[in-house]
């Protein structure tokens, strides 16, 4: 593992995988509605709700995003995936993981469809 600015890592390239692997991600676009600033993360990190429209609907995450302002946030399609097990990160339970990449500064670049997609679409 190679670490960036800010903590974000890369990663030496996973195993092949199956298709059928794959497949159990369950990887749906939301629209984030709420931005909130995380002090007990370890890293710098919001706390986010983010609607996935029906059947999935509201769900919560932390997410390294903090080289954004909240504001330019609120609004923005993301990619998560939505059926991990919640995870209990400082005391707040993240209900999905948003997906994101390191940009060459080592910050983060949160992924979102490059037009507008259809809330709660599931990625193919």
């Amino acid at each position: 593992m190679c670490v960036l600015n800010e903590g974000i890592t890369t990663v030496e390239q996973k195993p092949i995988i199956s298709y059928a692997d794959f497949e159990k991600l369950d990887i749906r676009v939301g629209v984030i509605l709420d931005v909130e600033d995380f002090p007990r993360a370890k890293k710098p990190s919001y706390r986010i709700t983010v609607d996935f429209g029906e059947p999935i609907g509201i769900r919560r995450s932390s997410a390294q995003l903090t080289n954004y302002a909240k504001s330019d946030l609120i609004g923005k399609q993301i990619i998560a995936v939505v059926n991990f097990e919640p995870k209990n990160i400082a005391g707040f339970l993240s209900e999905c993981l948003i997906l994101g990449v390191p940009t060459e500064d080592g910050l983060v670049s949160f992924l979102s469809p490059t037009i507008p997609a259809k809330l709660g679409g599931g990625m193919f």
